[in-house]
């Protein structure tokens, strides 16, 4: 089995509201879709959104990443692609995007789901949190309770630069559901002292994770952080490849490591990472950006393989799309 030919197309997905966190505002889910095929009839599909605020990829980059790569990839079998793939001088959503196709003719080859081939034993019904956008306090309360009146119990708040704005939201918040799962995401907007005040003023609230809260660049103030309270502290950017993992976790920066895969290059790249978590007893949670469908599924297919290991799923990408 060879490949045959790579196409791409933009497409988007309007959203029901905007998506909005410390980093950047989204009316649209804008992502490239490329179609693989192999000399045998077998097709394949992978996404990649636009996040320039995070990989530093937009649609044209992403577009012109997988033109450039597919010259070379072409005519050879999936196993040998992915070894050029993830060798070549291209984004990390890009690869993503031709990893994930890549995979599943891998999988199809084998006559399995892709669940079975990244070794899940079994379907298993995974629930993920829902985002709640960075707005005024009001109207992210108002936001929370009807999330959690239509079930959905785990809320991925998203706070922002103003360290009072995020404290009373949080305190809002868990009064007004105090049943909810609040995973609390920075975004990197703050600094060593912030956090820490925030982290003081909202103690005696039952907070599951509180996520990425200082720049990607500064493990020191994280592992700081990590070490001053009980309150888990997740690491997102500060976490991309195998190495940034390894990194904080021997240097005890944070307590759990989120996984995209448009941050780490794909199915295989995130395999890897999970490998070394499970060795290491490191919990996860499996992230993403604001991604179609098709990489949604690849990443609830590896969420299905690493139950053991992935403790929250953040997957709702689908549950914001706009009815069309």
């Amino acid at each position: 089995m060879k490949i045959k030919s790579i196409k791409t197309e933009v497409k988007y997905i309007p959203l029901k509201t905007p998506f909005v966190t410390a980093l950047r505002r989204v009316e649209n889910v804008e992502f490239v879709s490329v179609r693989v095929q192999c000399d045998n009839g077998l097709l394949a599909f992978g996404e990649a959104p636009a996040t320039m605020a995070i990989t530093g990829e937009d649609l044209e980059i992403i577009t012109n990443s997988i033109n450039l790569v597919k010259d070379k990839i072409v005519s050879y079998a999936p196993q040998d692609a992915l070894t050029i793939l993830h060798n070549s001088n291209i984004g990390s959503s890009a690869k993503a995007a031709v990893d994930m196709a890549l995979i599943s003719l891998l999988a199809q080859e084998q006559k399995k789901e892709l669940h079975e081939y990244l070794g899940a034993k079994e379907k298993v019904e995974i629930k993920t949190d829902i985002t709640i956008s960075l707005n005024p306090t009001e109207a992210m309360i108002k936001d929370a309770k009807e999330a959690y009146q239509n079930g959905h119990d785990i809320l991925k708040v998203k706070l922002g630069s103003d360290i009072n704005h995020a404290i009373q939201t949080t305190k809002k918040i868990s009064l007004e559901l105090p049943k909810a799962k609040l995973l609390i995401d920075a975004n990197q907007a703050w600094g060593l002292n912030d956090t820490l005040m925030y982290l003081n003023a909202v103690k005696d609230i039952k907070i599951e994770l509180l996520e990425q809260p200082v720049n990607a660049k500064d493990i020191s103030s994280l592992k700081t952080i990590t070490l001053s309270t009980k309150t888990p502290i997740l690491a997102d950017e500060a976490a991309f490849t195998l190495e940034d993992v390894k990194k904080i976790v021997q240097t005890k920066s944070a307590d759990m490591i989120n996984i995209k895969l448009m941050k780490c290059g794909g199915l295989s790249k995130a395999v890897e990472i999970l490998e070394y978590a499970r060795e290491n007893s490191v919990k996860c949670m499996l992230g993403s950006m604001l991604e179609g469908p098709v990489s949604i599924n690849a990443a609830y297919a590896l969420a299905e393989a690493y139950i053991d290991v992935i403790e929250y799923v953040d997957l709702d990408s689908p549950l914001l799309y706009k009815d069309v």
